[in-house]
């Protein structure tokens, strides 16, 4: 069996619950920050420190009527998620972690496919968009390898919201990319 036969076997998809949310936090948290997030290519911690978010953050996103978090478990542990959101004829997708100990062998490229085929079953979305931070080119040639397209569209990155992170420069800003569904 190949790696990525082997990182896309025996997954359960699902969305999440209250119950998951610590899980899905310290899943988010050490995908991105801090010396753990380092194990894995996806870390923010040289360009942000403080949290990628929080139990709130995750809780509002299990509870709204428009998203979901999908949770995906193998053997009963949660390995990775991702928001869907639905806003009109598109969706949101967000909130993507995979544990850090276990990317680069397909996992992410499993969920993000799950992703689009659920919001296009679900909601009849013609397109998925998303916002990356712009600086992190590694991360936007992943998504373009997976048909996104980048925008050039620019909003602005929450400087002084420690919600989002402690930025350690100031050229930060969040960029659109999109892939049609249909």
């Amino acid at each position: 069996m190949d790696s990525v036969a082997l990182a896309t076997t025996g997954l359960t998809y699902r969305d999440a619950t209250e119950a998951d949310v610590d899980a899905l936090v310290a899943l988010i948290e050490s995908a991105y920050r801090g010396d753990s997030s380092r194990a894995g290519w996806t870390t923010e911690a040289d360009i942000l420190e403080g949290q990628r978010t929080d139990p709130e953050g995750v809780l509002e996103v299990v509870k709204s009527p428009d998203s979901r978090l999908l949770t995906v478990e193998r053997d009963g542990t949660v390995v990775a998620c991702c928001q869907l959101e639905h806003r009109g004829d598109s969706a949101y997708f967000g909130m993507f972690a995979v544990s850090p100990t276990i990317q680069g062998a397909g996992l992410g490229k499993a969920v993000i496919a799950e992703a689009e085929r659920t919001a296009r079953a679900d909601w009849g979305v013609a397109q998925m968009q998303m916002t990356v931070i712009s600086v992190r080119e590694d991360l936007i040639a992943w998504y373009e390898r997976r048909g996104y397209r980048r925008t050039r569209q620019m909003s602005p990155f929450p400087y002084g919201d420690e919600r989002f992170g402690i930025p350690q420069r100031d050229d930060l800003q969040f960029e659109l990319l999109v892939k049609p569904l249909v």
